[in-house]
């Protein structure tokens, strides 16, 4: 029984595997050191000390002094006690579908799931990845569907972003709630947060899932592309179709198998299983989809009432999707887990 001078902590962290430690060092042997950080940030999202990124890696400058040992990092950490998932997942609707109102990836299906869900009340706000002149990302916060006109929010940009310390940021703004779109690490980064904190469930209210294979850090990526022959200046696009990246400028393309910037994966990509965001509401991607349509994977009743106000809006097109045309990326990402712990 607590008296007057005490209080009763129901907080649990798990167990230090270095017990004389403090809890970022036991991060950092578990996670970080072992190279299975998927650096999705939900650690620098919570840290009230100091948790940032230094040459590509989630470090703690001076740790040893500033590190509260609080446990924070390690409760909201997916990969310190890492439950690899994968397959399809449980889910409501499988389909395809195409915006009538945005164009960008394929049917542009991610911004229409996250507009829709802020013109029905249910989110005022949505986090968005945009990026610099040099694609660079950076995160941008959506309260208007007319913002979207910026083109640098659409498509996919396959380098890592600070999608999570954003929505640290965004949850304390909100009214009504937040969306957000991320890959699966993004995703499992979510839910732990909102597994350990309150007012991350409360406030987050459609987590949109990407079809992910792999990613890079923005140096690495950046480099080997120029070393390939584009010019930033002109890059439009990029792309990952059909086992090959493709960066598309405004005078010609520059292809090649995404197999051959092997070297440069994200390591933390390659202990990953989930190909299809598997704990989002709604994940989507363009496989399993005919050309212009995105992969729609609806999974809870919160992502069913967006998809049922956008057909009853009329905001999008619809067609039958393919779930058989997951299964090779589904299996290539086992493989490769499997491969790494050999």
């Amino acid at each position: 029984m607590a008296t007057e001078t005490e209080s009763e902590w129901d907080v649990k962290v798990p167990d230090k595997p270095l017990k004389d430690k403090v809890y970022f060092e036991n991060l950092k042997s578990v996670v970080i050191d072992t190279e299975m950080c998927s650096r999705c940030l939900t650690c620098a999202a919570v840290c009230p000390g100091g948790i940032t990124v230094v040459n590509n890696k989630v470090d703690f400058p001076d740790y040893e002094t500033k590190c509260f040992d609080c446990g924070a990092c390690v409760r909201v950490c997916p990969r310190f006690a890492y439950e690899p998932k994968s397959g399809l997942g449980d889910h409501i609707e499988f389909t395809a579908g195409r915006s009538k109102r945005f164009s960008g990836q394929d049917g542009a299906m991610v911004t229409e799931l996250l507009v829709s869900a802020m013109e029905m009340g249910m989110t005022d706000r949505a986090l968005f990845a945009g990026r610099d002149e040099k694609w660079a990302t950076e995160m941008f916060h959506a309260r208007d569907p007319e913002q979207l006109a910026i083109t640098t929010l659409g498509g996919t940009k396959y380098t890592f972003a600070d999608v999570l310390p954003a929505l640290k940021e965004a949850v304390k703004f909100t009214k009504s709630g937040v969306g957000i779109v991320g890959t699966p690490c993004i995703v499992s980064g979510v839910r732990k947060l909102q597994q350990e904190y309150p007012i991350f469930r409360e406030k987050v209210k459609l987590v949109v899932g990407l079809f992910c294979t792999e990613n890079f850090h923005y140096d690495d990526i950046s480099s080997y592309l120029k070393a390939k022959g584009v010019d930033f200046s002109k890059l439009v696009k990029t792309d990952i179709i059909k086992g090959k990246f493709v960066s598309t400028m405004t005078d010609g393309k520059v292809k090649f198998k995404v197999a051959e910037a092997e070297a440069i994966v994200a390591s933390g990509c390659n202990v990953c299983t989930d190909f299809t965001a598997l704990e989002s509401d709604a994940s989507c991607g363009s496989v399993g989809s005919a050309n212009g349509f995105s992969t729609v994977v609806v999974r809870t009743e919160a992502a069913k009432k967006v998809m049922a106000f956008i057909r009853e809006k009329g905001y999008a097109d619809f067609d039958e999707g393919d779930p058989a045309q997951l299964g090779f990326l589904i299996g290539h990402k086992q493989k490769r887990a499997e491969n790494i712990k050999k």
